[in-house]
């Protein structure tokens, strides 16, 4: 299985959390880190994400083909992230488009085995895959796009 999580690009601050859109910098993140997940992509892509406003513009620069979540919210826990990817037993590959500090802390497990204080750039995608080699179930770290570089 390949676990994608995305962060939500630049939003604007304010209230309600919800609600709050991309900056123009955030809609030039989204699109940048879109073109190259678009060259990369894996197949059969499930691409699920958070209700905000923010969230859904980030994603919307790579798809229109994708699914709300509500326990995908700001206050999402790695529980809940794990839970509706199906990480690591389910097949093809999940796209998270959500937010810190519940990425983060899913990118620690995965990684170390414990959940950590971790952050995950605003933008910025990691991608992980999950093998078994020697009857041991490995993660691996496939690749990591700041929006930046992108």
């Amino acid at each position: 299985m390949d676990l994608l999580l995305w962060r939500h690009a630049e939003a604007v601050d304010g209230t309600p959390d919800h609600d709050r859109e991309l900056t123009e910098r955030g809609l030039k993140q989204a699109r940048k880190v879109a073109a190259w997940l678009e060259q990369h992509r894996p197949k059969r892509l499930q691409v699920l994400v958070s209700p905000t406003v923010r969230t859904r513009q980030t994603a919307s620069a790579f798809t229109d083909s994708f699914e709300v979540v509500p326990g995908l919210g700001p206050d999402a826990g790695v529980s809940d992230m794990l839970a509706a990817s199906g990480w690591p037993d389910a097949s093809g590959a999940t796209l998270i488009v959500g937010h810190q500090p519940g990425l983060g802390r899913l990118a620690a497990l995965l990684l170390s085995g414990v959940e950590a204080e971790w952050t995950i750039k605003k933008g910025a995608l990691w991608w992980f895959t999950n093998r078994v080699r020697d009857n041991e179930t490995q993660t691996v770290l496939r690749a990591v796009v700041p929006a930046d570089f992108a």
